[in-house]
């Protein structure tokens, strides 16, 4: 079982959010809504969990098949479903930049790998009816 703790620590929506590993992060509403900019909203925490969980299963893959990645970086853009309460995401893009000595093929599989069979928040964002488009660069 995976516990997480919550802390108000800044102002009215300020929380500070730990693992049992002691990492921490910290999450606000915006300012607009009362929040102080402490942190992280909670729906853009989704997005960068669908960036690093693709991350982890392309290195990982590429790795498997002797793939030298010297950088990575990837760009997530989403939009929220507009005037709806909740407000989920409408729809997601994912832009993976490899840069190694990589295979163009072996790089798109690995992505294609991660976005339609092991990344699980990709996987959580298409059940709520996102719809997740992605695209590599290999340089």
């Amino acid at each position: 079982m995976i516990e997480i703790n919550m802390q108000r620590v800044s102002g009215d929506f300020g929380f500070e959010a730990k693992d049992a590993n002691g990492h921490i992060v910290h999450m606000d509403s915006s300012d607009e809504s009362g929040g102080q900019n402490f942190g992280i909203r909670p729906m853009q925490m989704l997005l960068m969990g669908l960036g690093g969980c693709s991350a982890i299963d392309i290195v990982m893959i590429l790795k498997k098949q002797r793939q030298t990645v010297d950088d990575f970086s990837i760009k997530v853009t989403g939009e929220r479903e507009p005037g709806k309460e909740p407000s989920l995401w409408a729809n997601a893009k994912i832009t993976f930049f490899l840069k190694g000595d990589i295979d163009k093929e072996k790089a798109y599989r690995a992505c294609e790998l991660s976005m339609n069979k092991y990344c699980s928040v990709a996987e959580t964002l298409r059940k709520s009816g996102t719809e997740l488009t992605w695209e590599v660069e290999v340089s």
